[in-house]
């Protein structure tokens, strides 16, 4: 034996190791809890699902039972499998008019087979993962669909409420109501009445009692009422009838015409799939809504609510249940009562099968005209004024109306495709319709451009452009977001003769602001949207940005300034400068002063003809044709070292007069005489790589800034503290009332690095005083042993990052030390923000505190080269709030209006 491995009599009173040496022992097996909120948000889903399950049913021609099968499955399957936790699933109004026509045509089990057919192409897609293809619909088609249902759905229940029987279509139903008010049932209308009257005042009571009985749901409420009334006076009525489980109904083989049965199959998963996926993602703006929960929960797996929702259907139409979809009204029940998993949507299905199996007795009193007034109600819902309005304002009424008839009139998939074919028809008018005017005023000529400017409204363009004489000033008003390459040539082409014959031309926005500069530019637009002209909004992106070589091409240094190497090289590029010298269109600069750059005009300084920055302003130092453009190696130069100082200083204000006051003066002007109304502080480093405004894509009046070295914000009272942050605090939030504060951090701090550096012996100078206020974040730190504060995805790279990233949660600590902020805490009148800065990387990090540690969630996407966009970025008219603090969007969330609740499915 060897002597490296002691012997060791066997010890039977050990317990046998069951896990591999050197690693933890197994965590226990986990035990299904259900939390608090989610119980109780489970059983207010239950009272409001009950009845509008029933009643859909009902509306539907199917067995009772179905709905009640499809409401348990809806809860159980698509809440476990899902990938919205929050959003609850079971029969949908959407779906009635869609189900009420199979069963119609092809009888119950054959519907039964169509939709575990429509699941199974539901998992297909699911698996192809195009879930977000679903969503490009246009939301007036979606919005004309349920309209559609939603008349179909109202019309066939005026026949039960006046206790009568529904046709197979609305054109029916319309011309039998006559025969049917002939013969009315006082019973059924007067218990039908007695359900709308409880339905439409529940929810309006009034007083401390009124908030209180608000609490149970409205339907629940009008039900049980005419149940109630119903048996106490004993009316004789048609009521709920639920036969025994042992005849209930199973899916059958598909019988009828293949083609039939197909489109059968393509209309039910078509509804489901779009209906659950808007839901899915109006869940997600409910639970954006709900601070702490987002982070929590997540942002909906759009691809596996797909693969759920297929399985539901599966399942359900396997056991004689109605398709499932995901249901708006009741997902958002669920968010406000509380729900903090899919638990509750689960247990929601558990109550309706003990519901299905214990209550057949109460369930079997309810009128059917109750139900049918339930249902009535729902359908006029569906045409929701919120809609119609939406879609009015953005113009696409003629698809709202041609979808809705179409639904109402011929089916929903023949008015789905209705519906797109229009969509698809005034989306192509709006790109072709371009109006083009020529007018003459104080001897210059003015062409007009508004809308799309493509190859189809080149030859009225050349019309209208061979109507300015030669050697005329000339303008050219561009009021559209897109220029394709046919109609950029003929500008082009115009431009350059006209300039040669001794004329002027410019080319301007809607307001009159240079979109290119004096000449076309020296390259054609990059994409779609580049022209320059925006009739709302002129807020731009930054562009990529040189630290004042725009001029040169050279190798882009994320991670700091270009080595002397290549700063040489980019100096020395003559043969790529001469290139972009002579591409067309370029302005061939002169050293001279005052020389011409091919426009007719002295050149000015700082003028630019290549890419703007934000708002369409060049930056500055972006100069082409004019003096000094060439001289960046020379002595006095404005890129040299003596050329900086007060020659860049003056250079760039001038850039700033010419360029940028113009079109900011307005809104200078409106700030100065309303005053400062700034919704954030933001406390941040001294650093130069640090552009606040950059980062939260914010503008004047925005941000209430406040720098200094080491994003530190001082204890009260402290030791050499600085009263100057106090102050600042105190007059952000007691009289500029601001609602949140934003602490920033960034990589590569030089005040961290001193802090860690420092040797306590060390001379008092004025920095080492002030970085003092630091010395609690080190003590953090060194306490924590670097397990504090952290990146999501990754370690620090070093201490000195471990400390920017500590310090965050450290002022933040220090910030609530102070009166002013303590109080708007209390008072809810005050948010507080960390998030750290990688300056390499041009990446922002958010400090998320909810569950107790300090993490630094990643922000959104940074691509490279100049397509780098802050997640959350907003133009002048947004807050700086939401670009930097405040929003929680996926990535790739679809540009589709969504709202919370009316915009799908009411039931």
């Amino acid at each position: 034996m060897s002597a490296c491995v002691p012997t060791r009599a066997t010890d039977s009173s050990r317990s046998e190791r069951t896990h591999p040496p050197h690693s933890p022992p197994p965590a226990p097996p986990r035990r299904f809890r259900v939390a608090g909120p989610d119980l109780s948000a489970s059983l207010a889903v239950f009272l409001i699902a009950l009845p509008l399950s029933l009643g859909i049913a009902l509306a539907t021609g199917a067995p009772l039972q179905a709905g009640l099968v499809a409401a348990a499955v809806g809860g159980l399957v698509a809440g476990r499998l899902g990938g919205s936790p929050l959003q609850v699933s079971g029969p949908a109004a959407g779906l009635t008019v869609v189900t009420a026509d199979l069963i119609h045509r092809y009888g119950w089990r054959t519907t039964c087979a169509i939709t575990v057919l429509a699941g199974l192409a539901q998992l297909g897609l699911g698996c192809l993962r195009v879930a977000r293809t679903a969503l490009a619909v246009s939301p007036a088609i979606v919005h004309g669909m349920l309209a559609g249902i939603g008349v179909t759905i109202a019309v066939a229940q005026v026949h039960i409420v006046l206790g009568g029987t529904p046709q197979s279509s609305v054109l029916a139903n319309l011309r039998s109501l006559p025969d049917q008010l002939a013969q009315v049932r006082v019973a059924a209308v007067s218990m039908s009445v007695l359900t709308l009257i409880l339905l439409l005042t529940w929810p309006r009571l009034p007083g401390r009692l009124g908030r209180l009985l608000r609490t149970v749901p409205p339907a629940l409420v009008a039900v049980a009422g005419a149940t109630a009334t119903a048996s106490l006076a004993g009316l004789t009525l048609p009521r709920v009838d639920l036969p025994s489980w042992n005849s209930h109904a199973l899916a059958g083989m598909p019988e009828g015409p293949v083609l039939g049965v197909a489109a059968a199959v393509l209309t039910t998963t078509l509804v489901c799939s779009v209906q659950s996926l808007l839901g899915a993602v109006a869940v997600d703006k409910l639970v954006a809504g709900r601070p702490g929960l987002s982070t929590r929960v997540g942002c909906s797996a759009l691809d596996r609510e797909l693969l759920g929702q297929g399985t539901a259907n599966v399942v359900s139409g396997a056991l004689g249940g109605l398709p499932v979809a995901g249901v708006a009204v009741r997902s958002a029940a669920n968010v406000r009562a509380g729900a903090l998993s899919r638990n509750s949507t689960m247990l929601h299905g558990v109550w309706v099968v003990v519901a299905a199996l214990l209550m057949v007795t109460a369930l079997e009193r309810i009128p059917l005209a109750a139900l049918a007034a339930l249902v009535m109600a729902v359908g006029i819902q569906m045409v929701s004024l919120h809609h119609i309005r939406t879609v009015t304002r953005h113009r696409e009424v003629l698809v709202y109306v041609v979808t809705t008839l179409g639904v109402v009139l011929f089916g929903v998939l023949e008015g789905v495709a209705l519906g797109g074919a229009v969509a698809v028809a005034v989306a192509l008018h709006r790109l072709a319709r371009t109006r083009i005017t020529h007018e003459e005023r104080e001897g210059s000529h003015y062409v007009r451009v508004r809308g799309q400017l493509t190859f189809l409204a080149v030859p009225r363009l050349s019309r209208a452009l061979h109507l300015i004489p030669q050697g005329s000033d000339a303008v050219v008003e561009l009021d559209g977001s897109f220029m394709d390459h046919a109609a950029y040539e003929a500008l082009h082409d115009w431009q350059n003769a006209h300039l040669a014959h001794g004329g002027t031309a410019e080319l301007t926005g809607r307001t009159g602001a240079s979109v290119t500069g004096p000449t076309l530019g020296s390259h054609p637009p990059e994409g779609p949207g580049e022209t320059g002209a925006g009739p709302h909004c002129r807020c731009r992106p930054w562009t990529p940005w040189r630290n004042h070589h725009c001029g040169r091409p050279g190798p882009v240094h994320p991670d700091g300034p270009p080595s002397p190497a290549d700063s040489r090289s980019a100096k020395l590029d003559e043969p790529a400068d001469a290139a972009r010298r002579s591409r067309p269109g370029a302005s061939h600069g002169s050293d001279e002063p005052g020389a011409s750059s091919g426009t007719g005009r002295p050149s000015r300084p700082g003028r630019s003809n290549g890419r703007k920055g934000i708002g369409g302003v060049s930056g500055a130092g972006e100069s082409k044709g004019s003096p000094g453009s060439d001289r960046s190696g020379e002595p006095g130069a404005p890129n040299s070292p003596s050329g900086r100082g007060a020659d860049r200083l003056e250079r760039g204000i001038s850039a700033f007069q010419r360029n940028t006051a113009p079109l900011v003066r307005d809104e200078l002007a409106r700030l100065a005489k309303e005053g400062q109304q700034p919704a954030q502080l933001f406390l941040t480093c001294a650093d130069s790589r640090l552009v606040t405004s950059m980062i939260t894509s914010s503008g004047p009046g925005d941000l209430f800034v406040v720098r200094n070295v080491g994003n530190l914000v001082p204890l009260p009272g402290a030791e050499s503290g600085d009263d100057s942050v106090a102050a600042a605090i105190e007059y952000a939030v007691d009289v500029l009332s601001i609602r949140s504060i934003t602490v920033c951090g960034h990589s590569g701090c030089g005040a961290m690095q001193a802090l860690l550096n420092t040797e306590p012996e060390a001379a008092q100078t004025p920095l080492r005083r002030w970085l003092r206020h630091g010395l609690p974040s080190l003590a953090r730190m060194t306490a924590r042993n670097g397990a504090g504060a952290r990146l999501t995805g990754r370690e620090a790279a070093d201490a000195a990052e471990q400390l920017c990233l500590t310090n965050v949660v450290q002022q933040l600590e220090h910030l609530r030390a102070h009166a002013s902020v303590a109080r708007a805490l209390r008072g809810g009148a005050l948010e507080l923000h960390g998030m750290y800065f990688h300056v390499g990387e041009a990446q922002a990090y958010l400090l998320d505190e909810s569950d107790g540690s300090s993490l630094f969630r990643r922000v959104g996407h940074v691509g490279r080269a100049g397509h780098a966009r802050p997640v959350g970025a907003v133009g002048r008219a947004g807050s700086a709030e939401d670009g930097a603090a405040g929003l929680r969007a996926p990535d790739g969330a679809p540009a589709q209006e969504v709202a919370s609740e009316e915009e799908l499915d009411p039931a």
